[in-house]
């Protein structure tokens, strides 16, 4: 497997994102190592909040909400998954495969970081990863938190705006990362926070990562990733981990999933969702702040 490693000073001075990163190595699943990334804040012994992104951005689209969640006396862990941010990327997109990403992030969660009592906060492929690892690793979750997220069966069409999304990626000659998540957000983003997200990837070979992330959602019931994906859902369905689904009130691509998981999480049964207003896809750069808040008064609640 050819890996990359963004070079570190691609990252100097991102806005409001000052946290020190820290690395450690997972198995690639071939033999060989990948180094994964995370930035920390709040206090170590603090309720943990694992916080997961997805497509195409990394964990700096968490930096609005790290200080509200580690003011709160929570230990907030942000992750980059592997392909994005800090962490290695594998240059090759038919290195990323679905059980591939859900492993080398419970590996650095569980192996590594040795996370219990976790509050998992997933958005995007977050929560395809987040709520696969809490089907399958129940014990070492207190809390689920979904947000503009879903975990795809392939027995339901996607919506034809995410159809679009998935060709521009793949087929993109220059994939514009930042510009991508300006798409996803109802507020503009100042040049600074685009180059943040573009920051990553200094050229093209850097982004198999997201490229391949829309090809993995499954769209078909012979997909590979369809069979653990139904047994994650008949897991959430009995299992009473706490949910709370705090859903976005602009986003066409997982808007319709909210109710769902709301109707079919035994922890989301009988429970007040929020709503975040005017927000798009990505509710963490429009609302970050609110969403947080949502967040610290669910695990005190709970």
């Amino acid at each position: 497997m050819k890996v990359l490693r963004t070079p570190a000073d691609r990252f100097d001075g991102l806005p409001a994102f000052d946290y020190p990163p820290r690395y450690a190595e997972v198995s690639d699943g071939e033999g060989g190592r990948l180094r994964m990334a995370w930035v920390e804040a709040g206090p170590s012994g603090g309720e943990v909040v694992l916080c997961l992104h997805g497509e195409p951005s990394w964990s700096f689209l968490y930096r609005k909400m790290m200080p509200v969640l580690a003011d709160a006396g929570l230990r907030v862990v942000c992750p980059d998954l592997v392909g994005f941010g800090r962490s290695d990327k594998p240059a090759a997109r038919a290195d990323h495969t679905y059980a591939r990403h859900v492993e080398w992030v419970r590996a650095l969660a569980f192996d590594v970081l040795e996370l219990r009592r976790v509050t998992m906060v997933g958005q995007d492929w977050g929560g395809l990863i987040g709520l696969r690892l809490a089907a399958e690793h129940p014990d070492r979750f207190a809390r689920l938190v979904a947000a503009n997220t879903g975990l795809p069966t392939g027995e339901h069409r996607m919506p034809e705006v995410w159809h679009r999304f998935r060709e521009a990626v793949q087929q993109a000659p220059r994939l514009d990362v930042g510009r991508f998540v300006q798409a996803g957000c109802r507020t503009p983003l100042p040049p600074e926070v685009l180059a943040g997200y573009d920051a990553p990837f200094p050229s093209d070979e850097y982004t198999a990562g997201p490229r391949a992330m829309p090809g993995l959602v499954p769209t078909t019931v012979d997909d590979p990733a369809g069979p653990a994906n139904r047994a994650a859902w008949a897991a959430l369905g009995t299992l009473p981990i706490p949910m709370l689904v705090a859903f976005s009130d602009g986003d066409p691509i997982t808007g319709p999933m909210g109710p769902i998981l709301q109707r079919h999480a035994a922890g989301a049964r009988g429970r007040a969702h929020p709503v975040i207003t005017g927000a798009g896809h990505f509710l963490q750069e429009d609302a970050g702040e609110t969403l947080a808040e949502h967040i610290v008064a669910f695990v005190r609640e709970t």
